[in-house]
Formats: C-alpha cells, structure tokens, sequence
C-alpha cells in the first residue's frame, strides 16, 4: 500500500483510498451497495460514471475516472467551456426518462430521511452559521415546496464530483452517485450553483451554468434545496 493516497476532499464520512488507477471506499454507515447500484445505472443509460470493479456491504472499489474535476485549477480561459460542460451533462442527466429510474429521492423520502438525520452544525453554509437544528427543521418545513418538477438528479452535483477532459471539456465521469434519484431538477441546479459560486468563478458562474442549462432562477426552490442538502 506504499503508493495509496488517502482522499481528504468530500463530506460523505467515507474512507477513500486511491491506490493504482482505484478508488476504494469504505463505510460502515453508508449504503454502499446502493451506490455501486446508482453507478451502474448510470452507465447502463449513457451517462459517464466512475466503473464498479467491487461492491459489497461496506466496500465500494470504483476505477479512477480521468480528466480534471470542474473545481480544478483551471485557467481562466477554459472556465466558460468548463461551466458549459456541467451544465450539458445536467442536461443529459435530467432528461433520462423518470419513470425508468428505479431510485427514489422526492421530497417524500427525502424530508423524513433528514428529520432523522444527524446535522453538522459546524459545517453549514455561511449564512446558516450559528442557526440550530430546531431552527434549520422549522425552516424546511416552513419553506417546503408545494409541488416538485421531476427529473433523474444526481443528488450532489457539486464541482468536486464531475470530470472534465482538459482538452477537449468534455465529461469524463461523475463520482459519488450515492443520493442519485427521481426529484426536483432544483436539487441538482442548487447545489451545482452553490459549488460554483465558491469553486469556479463565483456568482457569474452560477448564471452562466443556469443560462447553458436553459432555466430561469427560481430563488425559493433554490433557497429550499441549499437547506435540504445541510442535512445530508
């Protein structure tokens, strides 16, 4: 193991070794065979993912997806066809077809998972710094919406987990498929948006991404969404 590197990046809680073109994961906490499931799919539907070589209770051993994360060091010339990037495979990823999709991430699922859910309040968003978990609950469900616009999202589409190819800005893969499900595209535009703003480029970023992406801003669901995710 003299070669393996441990992988710090990510909040999923998971140890990641990458060791000779793998990622090995292990969790005693995560369902890992669940997203070795989510991975496969993907593939199956056309959708560039990281390649399952293991999965098992508590292991999960994907191939290393080459290219550059879009929270890369990019220069600044290429930041544009790397947000164009993101967005296009939002794209393709939202238009598979739901009633294929065999995982579930609606809000009929999701809220109750986060009522139970275990909350890191030292790790909230800037502006939810020094808020409670009484407070965060009471907000979500103040704010919850009336009704979803139903896609297959990726679940945590943050920068970290797309590759690109540096030279051509292509998606190479996505990683860390684990909450991979039917729900509102709003999950994914959220969270996406949010990586951008800090990673990448900023507010601009963000709005470059959603024009690509071909979508006009609806601030309360991504207000809503941002929220959801503090408690996965």
């Amino acid at each position: 193991m003299s070669d393996a590197e441990r992988v710090t990046t990510g909040k999923s809680g998971a140890g990641v070794v990458r060791q000779a073109g793998t990622y090995r994961k292990e969790s005693a906490h995560d369902d890992l065979i669940g997203e070795g499931a989510r991975l496969i799919w993907l593939r199956a539907q056309g959708i560039p993912a990281a390649e399952v070589l293991e999965c098992g209770p508590g292991l999960l051993v994907t191939a290393e997806v080459p290219g550059r994360p879009v929270a890369g060091d990019w220069p600044a010339e290429a930041r544009d066809h790397v947000v164009d990037a993101l967005a296009e495979l939002t794209r393709a990823l939202h238009a598979l077809p739901v009633d294929e999709c065999p995982f579930d991430r609606r809000l009929a699922v999701t809220v109750p998972a986060a009522l139970e859910a275990d909350i890191d309040l030292d790790d909230l968003d800037e502006e939810r710094l020094g808020s409670t978990r009484e407070q965060l609950v009471a907000e979500l469900l103040a704010t919850r919406p009336a009704g979803e616009d139903l896609v297959v999202c990726h679940g945590d589409l943050g920068t970290l987990n797309v590759m690109v190819d540096p030279s051509t800005y292509e998606v190479t893969g996505v990683v860390d498929a684990g909450r991979l499900g039917v729900a509102d595209r709003w999950l994914d535009l959220a969270i996406a948006t949010r990586s951008l703003e800090g990673r990448v480029g900023g507010s601009g970023s963000a709005s470059r991404y959603l024009r690509a992406y071909g979508v006009e801003l609806d601030a309360e669901k991504l207000a809503f969404y941002r929220l959801l995710d503090e408690f996965f």
